[in-house]
């Protein structure tokens, strides 16, 4: 399965004269972003796959591809490596598609998914003509979407779980995390079911608070409109995640039905526990739920991508002087720093106005602080 990129040799030891070539279908966010770290590389060709014929346009024009098509079978034919980056609602709509066309014997059909378990027992079902079915899940994101969004980076740190099954050849899982290699994530393997059952706990369930959470407090504010009024800053950014694509999380939710079901059941009971120490004055009771919290939380990683996109955000003092805005954005370009967002926040008595500026890395938010700190700006995280 190899063309010139190391890693991929013929069995004879010699290389094939063709390239190794990787379908990616659809080529958004996490899809685009694999589809950088492979193009370009010695020995591999990626072809991009969408049912619209102006996104393959766009695949290529954005140099995300080395070419795209609208035809499943194209895509298909003769790929060593078939990434499904469509919606966790659509992947077994996909995987019966590719079980009915005459794939190459030994190619690699992975996926993107943020729930497993169903995908991998789907795929266990079928026959996929000689392939082998390996499940993925990249853990990295971003606010933003579609192949606009992709970046060669994005994976970068991030952790890269699979899931193969138990009769998966070991060969074909040497196979993939060789590929993945190039995308500098850290491969972590593990069965479909516990990768539900975590994934759900960190990542599933705290969206589905998020959004509990706003819709209570919208609901306060249709009698109240202080209540919206009071919740900028930190309520916005703790709750910020329930802006996620409503149909993206549809299908997660429904999908990791299950387990979602047994946390949320957890969650409340957790609840009802915490309404107890308040109701019967437990002041210590409390405040040993906040210090295992606190202990808990001390051991997380910091510096590691997840599921949840970390928010790098400083806020700035600015005078109320024309220009300030553009003088502050051209000292951060002409320092190579790539500001992600900047949003102007309502002024406050004891300075003249505020800006939020928002980054996608922390490196990013350090430099900006240092810069804006040493040429006079007051700065606050």
């Amino acid at each position: 399965m190899s063309g010139e990129f190391s890693g991929f040799a013929a069995p004879n030891g010699n290389a094939e004269s063709h390239k190794t070539k990787i379908a990616i279908f659809g080529v958004g966010l996490i899809g685009g972003s694999l589809a950088l770290c492979f193009k370009g590389k010695p020995g591999l060709e990626v072809v991009g796959h969408s049912v619209n014929a102006a996104s393959t346009e766009k695949y290529v024009s954005r140099g995300v591809v080395d070419r795209a098509t609208t035809s499943i079978a194209e895509a298909a034919s003769d790929a060593d490596f078939l990434f499904l980056c469509v919606p966790v609602g659509r992947l077994e709509e996909y995987v019966d598609e590719l079980s009915r066309l005459p794939l190459k014997p030994g190619c690699i059909i992975t996926d993107v998914g943020s729930t497993k378990a169903s995908v991998v027992r789907h795929a266990s079902k079928l026959k996929l003509q000689g392939a082998v079915f390996i499940g993925g899940h990249p853990m990295a994101g971003s606010e933003r979407s579609g192949v606009e969004a992709a970046s060669l980076h994005l994976l970068e740190n991030a952790y890269y779980v699979l899931t193969p099954s138990e009769g998966t050849p070991e060969e074909a899982v040497e196979k993939l995390e060789k590929l993945l290699k190039l995308t500098r994530a850290h491969i972590v393997k593990t069965d479909a079911v516990q990768h539900d059952d975590i994934v759900g706990a960190i990542s599933h369930l705290p969206h589905m608070i998020a959004v509990a959470l706003v819709n209570q407090i919208a609901g306060y504010n249709e009698t109240n409109e202080l209540y919206r009024t009071l919740a900028a800053g930190g309520f916005r950014d703790i709750t910020r995640i329930a802006s996620g694509d409503p149909y993206i999380w549809r299908d997660i939710l429904l999908n990791n039905r299950d387990v979602m079901l047994k946390l949320v059941k957890e969650w409340q009971e957790g609840m009802e526990r915490f309404a107890g120490l308040i109701s019967r004055e437990d002041g210590d009771g409390i405040a040993e739920e906040f210090r295992r919290a606190g202990d808990f939380r001390s051991q997380l990683p910091e510096r590691r991508k997840g599921m949840i996109t970390s928010l790098y955000e400083c806020y700035v003092d600015v005078p109320d002087h024309p220009g300030i805005i553009g003088k502050i954005a051209t000292e951060l370009g002409q320092a190579k720093i790539n500001l992600s967002n900047l949003q102007i926040i309502e002024s406050r008595e004891d300075v003249p106005g505020v800006l939020r500026l928002s980054f996608k890395q922390e490196d990013d938010l350090d430099r900006a602080t240092a810069l804006l700190q040493s040429i006079g700006y007051d700065v606050h995280m």
